[in-house]
């Protein structure tokens, strides 16, 4: 299920800064034509400049239909084809759960979490048709490991994208379309512009990552697309934690809380 990123083409949402932008390159770079999209159409311009003549600007809402439905088009009017989608829109609201209001839980679920359903809904029929392609959805070791109760909310719809990537593999590999979940840990970008904060901070629980920067991140998704690997990690260590937290998941909560400062 491994693809061929020369003369491939990608669609990336939220490529317009961070891990986005840096995937961008890093396919780019691979050969790959890129329809670089964002919230922010001057963000998305910018980045298919630097990229170059093999990269194409679109603004772009997750939480709307017709968005994607207008980026399928431009891809396929202006490329013939798509190869590659990456999900990778998120947000975050950070706080103590009982301070996070249900709006900003409607938010994050409507951005992290169906945006990559809609996402789904618009390109997915197009790579069944074709009987080829690569899905990457990005969510994070917070969605693999209890620690984020920080940023409740995202950490509930990262979950569900680490779940919702693993069925949708299940489904899509026998039909020729791979499927990548990139869980990053600390990464080095401008998500900071995506928090929304409550309440008195609540002090973070959990193993303490090493940060990484974008661009690094990029070229591991680029070689995890082409080695059509599934979990995509930034910090090898979670690896070791995550087999701590499937031994026993009560040790592993119990052990985490009283670490607790």
């Amino acid at each position: 299920m491994s693809i061929d990123l020369r003369n491939a083409v990608a669609v990336v949402t939220g490529a317009g800064s961070g891990i986005g932008r840096a995937a961008a390159h890093a396919f780019a770079r691979r050969g790959a034509r890129v329809v670089v999209t964002d919230l922010v159409d001057e963000r998305a311009q910018t980045v298919a400049d630097e990229v170059g003549e093999r990269a194409v600007p679109a603004a772009c809402d997750v939480t709307s239909l017709d968005d994607l439905e207008a980026v399928r088009k431009l891809a396929l009017d202006r490329f013939g084809r798509i190869d590659l989608v990456m999900n990778n829109v998120g947000i975050l609201a950070v706080g103590p759960v009982e301070d996070i209001p249900l709006e900003a839980w409607q938010r994050v679920v409507d951005v992290n979490l169906l945006g990559v359903v809609r996402s789904n809904l618009v390109f997915l029929p197009h790579l069944l048709e074709q009987g080829s392609g690569h899905i990457v959805n990005t969510a994070s070791t917070a969605g693999l490991l209890p620690y984020g109760f920080d940023r409740l909310p995202y950490t509930a719809t990262k979950h569900a994208v680490v779940g919702l990537s693993e069925a949708l593999a299940l489904y899509l590999r026998p039909r020729g379309i791979g499927v990548s979940c990139l869980c990053p840990a600390g990464v080095a970008t401008n998500i900071v512009e995506q928090i929304a904060f409550y309440g008195k901070p609540a002090p973070p629980r959990g193993p303490n990552f090493p940060v990484m920067d974008a661009d690094s991140v990029g070229e591991l998704v680029a070689e995890g697309v082409t080695h059509d690997h599934f979990l995509i990690l930034t910090a090898p260590e979670a690896a070791e934690e995550l087999r701590e937290h499937g031994a026993d998941v009560d040790a592993y909560l119990s052990r985490l809380t009283k670490d607790a400062p």
